[in-house]
């Protein structure tokens, strides 16, 4: 288990990544983690209607195509691999045939680019068996493959196609969290490669979600009692207070008779430290 210290230039603002890249942009929602997609969002900013089934997706140049390659290089002559998050924009699992020739020079330049360690995030785990070419075995050691869980629901239905796969790194982005996921009986299935890493975060933007302490907590907690690298990703808009200041949203619930206290205070103010201290966790890839 170790901390993530950034040797190079980071030229994203994803915690545990150095850079993201976008094979294309566009997707379409299929579950509630979906639903105030941040990348949808700014892709209709920038006036790209690339989101639903029927929209079409926005494709690169080789310019774009050829970033990953610098980074490979400036990585081997700096001696220290880096991190690239794929996609933000897209789902590079999603089931359209037009992906299918971008898909595959995906897969050709994850394998040119061995410095470079891909993490490629998913809804969709159920398709990963079909696309990629690689077999259990046979996986780039560059590999990290992850799914989304916001609740136990997407846990169980996401965890069993996700955990087949022998990639260096399985993890789990458990943002935005929208209730609680028990974890425990996953990180004890000896017929599935285990959890390598769990990410937490709430829901940001004009319409975030709360996420309650305890989801958050719990879940930290699973994860040291299996020794699992935990990264608490943000709070998000909402941050639980001891009392509200009055000048803002505020939601009062209560989680086993404990009065609970969430007031809407902005992505920033909330910040990202879980019971009194940061969580940058990451895992070791294994061999």
């Amino acid at each position: 288990m170790t901390t993530f210290h950034f040797s190079l230039m980071k030229d994203t603002k994803i915690e545990w990544a150095h850079h993201t890249f976008n094979p294309w942009w566009g997707c379409r929602k299929v579950s509630p983690a979906c639903l105030h997609c941040y990348a949808e969002t700014f892709a209709k900013r920038v006036g790209q209607p690339v989101w639903g089934s029927r929209a079409p997706r926005r494709f690169f140049g080789d310019a774009h195509w050829n970033e990953p390659l610098k980074w490979n290089e400036e990585a081997k002559a700096n001696g220290v691999r880096r991190r690239v998050f794929c996609a933000s924009m897209a789902d590079v699992f999603e089931n359209r045939t037009d992906l299918n020739p971008w898909r595959e020079r995906l897969w050709a330049l994850i394998e040119a680019t061995p410095w470079l360690d891909w993490l490629l995030l998913t809804k969709r785990p159920e398709n990963i068996e079909s696309m990629v070419p690689w077999k259990n075995g046979s996986w780039p050691p560059n590999v990290w493959l992850g799914t989304t869980v916001e609740s136990q629901e997407y846990a169980e239905q996401r965890l069993p196609h996700l955990l087949k796969h022998a990639a260096a790194v399985r993890f789990l982005s458990c943002e935005p969290l929208l209730g609680p996921v028990d974890l425990s009986a996953w990180f004890q299935k000896p017929e599935l490669y285990p959890i390598d890493w769990v990410i937490v975060g709430g829901e940001s933007g004009h319409h975030s979600r709360p996420m309650y302490p305890q989801w958050a907590q719990d879940l930290l907690h699973q994860c040291v009692a299996a020794k699992v690298p935990f990264h608490f990703k943000q709070w998000g808009d909402w941050k639980p207070v001891r009392k509200s200041s009055g000048r803002r949203k505020t939601l009062h619930d209560s989680v086993d008779g404990k009065s609970i206290i969430l007031e809407r205070v902005g992505k920033k103010a909330a910040g990202r430290t879980l019971l009194g201290r940061t969580w940058d966790q990451v895992p070791k890839p294994r061999s």
